[in-house]
């Protein structure tokens, strides 16, 4: 009898650990996992305010998925009594380990106005916006052009708050000119760079800041962030390319940003300059020559002149052969994967269509054609304007 309860005991201590280890790895994936959060919420955590409080407040608002997971996890980490007071941005998708980060790891506010520096080509634009808790939507307060003289209220407001977020945003094809010179507008920023930054080694894309950061650092951000793409991309390029080394395709794909803002056609594009490569043609592209003539400092304004097309520069590709010695522009991510695994085609040659982007043709008789309609285009344009 002793011997059938103690086997009895030992199955349901076995099952019993069994159950135990499934709870535990089940919390613990739980814990980590994607939240249900559909948009970013502004998290109010107030004076004194606990995990457990805390917890509440994040189901109340679906921000997680178990307040008993959440508060265990907190006190696994041994993170349950390291709540920080004040506004914290919660992200979409955040998971409760994210979540417990965000609230015990201190620092400056990250919810509420957020300040975005937007550099384009022609301009530099400031987006001022709030998250609003009750929606968990941004809402926009003011967008101003940066360098004028007057300084929106809202913005000055927001500045003296000191609880606001900023980043800036760099277009892809912006030139290290326009980029540096747009970081010496922004004024959270302390301008410290005399020197422009080589053509096309500053990764467009967006940037976190901090009041007071050195235009120096960021740029230098800026510089390993396009090295690091061009390494992966260059280490994973197609075989057979005409191009030398990881330079040359920046080179190429500096040209491929400034052909096209579609993002689909990059890889379309950039057949196009390789199969001209090969075949030894020029690559006969307007933007080196517009290069050549700016030499990335400012817009151009106005179309070429046959004179211009004809001036021997060395970036003219319709008169040098090849590549141009520098890229003419910073080149987005895709543009430069695009460069170093173009689509396989036998397009030589294309020309805007009308609808953003381009119409491609593996021959004169066919370009021609796509040209003449492009024209049509173009008048009918200037008789509507």
């Amino acid at each position: 009898m002793w011997r059938h309860i103690a086997a009895n005991a030992l199955t349901f201590l076995t099952v019993a650990l069994f159950l135990l280890v499934g709870v535990i790895a089940w919390g613990t994936r739980e814990y980590s996992a994607q939240g249900p959060l559909e948009a970013a919420i502004c998290l109010e955590v107030p004076r004194g305010g606990n995990i457990k409080g805390l917890s509440a407040d994040l189901t109340e608002k679906g921000a997680i998925s178990s307040a008993f997971v959440f508060e265990i996890g907190a006190d696994y980490t041994d993170k349950s009594g390291d709540v920080k007071f004040g506004r914290f941005r919660v992200p979409e998708q955040a998971s409760m380990e994210d979540i417990v980060d965000i609230v015990t790891r201190g620092g400056r506010n990250t919810c509420g106005a957020e300040v975005i520096y937007r550099v384009g080509i022609n301009r530099t634009l400031v987006d001022v916006r709030e998250l609003d808790p009750a929606s968990n939507q941004f809402v926009d307060l003011v967008s101003f052009e940066a360098g004028g003289l007057e300084v929106p209220p809202a913005y000055a407001e927001v500045r003296a708050d000191g609880s606001a977020t900023y980043r800036v945003v760099i277009a892809e094809g912006a030139t290290s000119w326009q980029i540096t010179n747009a970081l010496a507008q922004i004024d959270i920023l302390r301008a410290d760079v005399t020197d422009v930054p080589a053509e096309g080694a500053l990764a467009p894309r967006d940037y976190d800041l901090r009041e007071g950061d050195t235009v120096s650092s960021v740029l230098a951000r800026m510089r390993e962030a396009q090295t690091t793409i061009l390494t992966e991309a260059w280490e994973g390029r197609a075989e057979d390319l005409p191009l030398a080394s990881a330079d040359e395709a920046l080179v190429l794909a500096s040209i491929i940003e400034k052909e096209t803002s579609v993002p689909d056609e990059h890889p379309q594009v950039a057949s196009v300059f390789v199969n001209r490569l090969n075949r030894g043609m020029r690559l006969q592209t307007d933007p080196t020559v517009i290069y050549g003539i700016t030499k990335g400092e400012g817009v151009l304004g106005r179309g070429l002149r046959q004179s211009e097309l004809r001036a021997a520069t060395p970036w003219n590709t319709y008169v040098i052969e090849g590549l141009p010695p520098t890229p003419i522009a910073n080149p987005g991510k895709a543009a430069i994967e695009a460069a170093l695994n173009p689509d396989t085609t036998a397009y030589i040659f294309f020309v805007a269509d009308g609808t953003g982007g381009h119409a491609f043709a593996t021959n004169l008789d066919d370009h021609n054609r796509n040209v003449a309609r492009w024209r049509e285009i173009e008048a009918e344009r200037a008789n509507d304007g």
